[in-house]
């Protein structure tokens, strides 16, 4: 069943999601305030990935309540390396000020090891940050503006098998990005061929979940072709989070379900081909990994398990009987576990 939303509140008065459902844009208004359940439980975050075929970055400034992350990621695709620097500060508790909406309010974070900011800007987004020492001595800086080319993106309201939890979430594929990134001496330019997603989320969160996501933007026959994939936390019943872009056009689409191969050991290996196949059968695709950005944290009582894979997809997806062929685009995906 897929329910799409209506325009309201988020939330009731008592904390629980007023309405469960997927749409095409921002239809529900959050507020933090309107928030029931513990303070330390909110999860706020705006992350941006912006790539091509040869290299990528990511951005993300989020506040987790217990404490705020400011990360740079870095994706060489050539030499299959990657680079990630971050920032926390602990008991960050909305201090951060993130907007309430995707659409305007930006975000200008500042410390002692680097700076970010995410700007709306002349109907644009625009990226700049800088972060000293960020590969051996080098010194990391860009400047990228990112433009809107689908009127739809990806919208869900999920609840969680609790009472007050929740997470609302935004996927906006197919920006079109340009401008430059530079490491040390060595510039890397984003042009035509270059494109951005945002993962706008905000919520209040479980303690322990996994989830799996994936993600694709990218051009091929003069065609603008992308998808949000994932599922792994919150009950999904009323709609899921996947969703195929074709030009200016969204479809939305049903289950489906990530095959990680699993080595010897029984352990996923990331870095062997995956499969995505929906319970439908109108899924199709193969994902040929070329670089896992992971990373792993345990502290105490906290502990998170990231591994974001690149690589590329091929296949297809059966939309009304016709396939929208896939043809070696690049894209990401994900598994990620956290206790937090």
């Amino acid at each position: 069943m897929q329910t799409k939303l209506e325009p309201g509140r988020l939330l009731f008065d008592d904390g629980n999601l007023a309405q469960r459902g997927y749409s095409t844009y921002l239809i529900k208004e959050y507020n933090r305030s309107h928030i029931k359940a513990k303070k330390s439980r909110i999860k706020e975050w705006d992350y941006y990935y912006i790539g091509n075929d040869s290299y990528g970055v990511a951005l993300t400034v989020a506040d987790n309540s217990y404490m705020s992350l400011a990360s740079i990621s870095f994706i060489d695709l050539v030499n299959k390396k990657t680079i990630t620097k971050d920032s926390i500060k602990l008991f960050s508790n909305g201090k951060l000020h993130l907007p309430s909406t995707s659409k305007e309010g930006d975000i200008i974070y500042k410390d002692k090891k680097c700076e970010i900011s995410f700007v709306h800007k002349n109907g644009k987004r625009h990226i700049q940050a800088s972060f000293p020492k960020f590969d051996e001595k080098k010194t990391f800086r860009c400047d990228l503006y990112l433009s809107e080319t689908n009127r739809d993106s990806m919208v869900i309201a999920t609840p969680f098998n609790k009472p007050k939890h929740f997470y609302y979430n935004q996927k906006i594929n197919l920006l079109s990005a340009s401008g430059y990134v530079k490491i040390g001496e060595d510039i890397y330019d984003f042009n035509k061929d270059s494109f951005g997603v945002l993962d706008w989320g905000r919520g209040v969160w479980t303690y322990k979940n996994t989830w799996y996501w994936a993600s694709l933007s990218a051009s091929q026959r003069n065609k603008r072709i992308g998808f949000n994939l994932g599922y792994g936390f919150g009950d999904t019943s009323e709609a899921t989070e996947n969703m195929l872009f074709v030009d200016d056009k969204s479809i939305k689409l049903d289950k489906v379900h990530f095959d990680i191969p699993i080595d010897e050991k029984g352990r996923d290996d990331f870095l062997k081909p995956w499969k995505f196949r929906s319970n439908d059968g109108s899924i199709n695709l193969n994902f040929h990994p070329i670089v896992n950005r992971s990373a792993k944290m345990n502290l105490l009582f906290l502990s998170s398990n990231q591994n974001q894979v690149f690589g590329r997809y091929e296949g297809y997806i059966t939309i009304d009987n016709r396939r929208i062929y896939i043809d070696n685009l690049v894209g990401f995906a994900e598994k990620v576990t956290n206790k937090w």
